[in-house]
């Protein structure tokens, strides 16, 4: 397994056979956060050999009793991404005491501003999460939810919408050419929030196509990014959050 990129270079057919080391710690970095079939796709094994190997390296339930700050923090970036069932085997805690702890975090709720941290964590979930599930991870109500994604023009990852479907095709809005004229215009001094604002599209979709058109931000612009990556880093506060109203 040496020199391995994962999801870059992958056997034709799936590996068998015994496992590396390599394999197992990637294997427990994913187990959990994505379904076993994008795993196996990923790792180049079988399924089934995904399963049983899971079955393996995550130890049978070993504690109890109250959760850790840590656990909790943990246990957000599980929750809809798994089932509870799941949860449990990567924690090594009972399934009663994972679903436990989910009901007592969903009755949490709170109000105010969100924090740079949350916004930037809600940017990474969205896409992959309903809106139930992020209200549980991050104690907000649904409609607060909804508000964020929409101020932040955030669209579901299309294989996520055709899995809570059941369908295999999604379709998307067609850009027109009055709006692949206005991208182009906007799309190397402006970011990528404000065009799909502009535009009344996702942030996604404005990525996806601007890729497609081989576009490119202008070097003034790019500086501008990276100060404010570097300010948002150094610098985040309650203050800089993005407001629930």
């Amino acid at each position: 397994m040496k020199g391995v990129i994962w999801g870059q270079e992958r056997a034709k057919a799936p590996r068998r056979g015994r496992w590396s080391q390599a394999e197992i710690g990637r294997l427990r970095e994913l187990y959990g956060l994505r379904d076993d079939e994008t795993i196996a796709k990923e790792m180049c094994r079988p399924v089934e050999s995904v399963q049983k190997m899971a079955e393996q390296i995550f130890a049978k339930t070993q504690r109890t009793g109250p959760w850790t700050t840590g656990e909790v923090e943990r246990l957000k970036q599980y929750i809809g991404a798994s089932a509870p069932d799941v949860i449990a085997r990567v924690f090594g805690r009972p399934l009663e005491e994972v679903q436990f702890q989910i009901a007592e975090m969903s009755r949490m709720k709170h109000s105010g501003s969100w924090s740079q941290d949350e916004v930037v964590a809600f940017k990474r979930l969205y896409g992959t999460r309903t809106e139930a599930d992020l209200a549980v991870v991050f104690g907000r109500s649904e409609e607060s939810v909804f508000r964020l994604a929409d101020k932040l023009c955030l669209a579901k990852d299309k294989a996520f919408i055709r899995k809570m479907q059941g369908t295999s095709s999604t379709k998307m809005p067609r850009w027109s050419d009055e709006e692949v004229v206005k991208l182009r215009e906007l799309y190397g001094t402006s970011s990528n929030l404000e065009i799909a604002q502009a535009l009344e599209r996702s942030v996604k979709s404005v990525v996806s196509k601007a890729h497609n058109l081989g576009l490119k931000k202008s070097s003034d612009r790019l500086q501008q990014m990276g100060r404010q990556n570097v300010n948002l880093r150094y610098k985040r506060s309650e203050s800089e959050g993005v407001t629930d109203d």
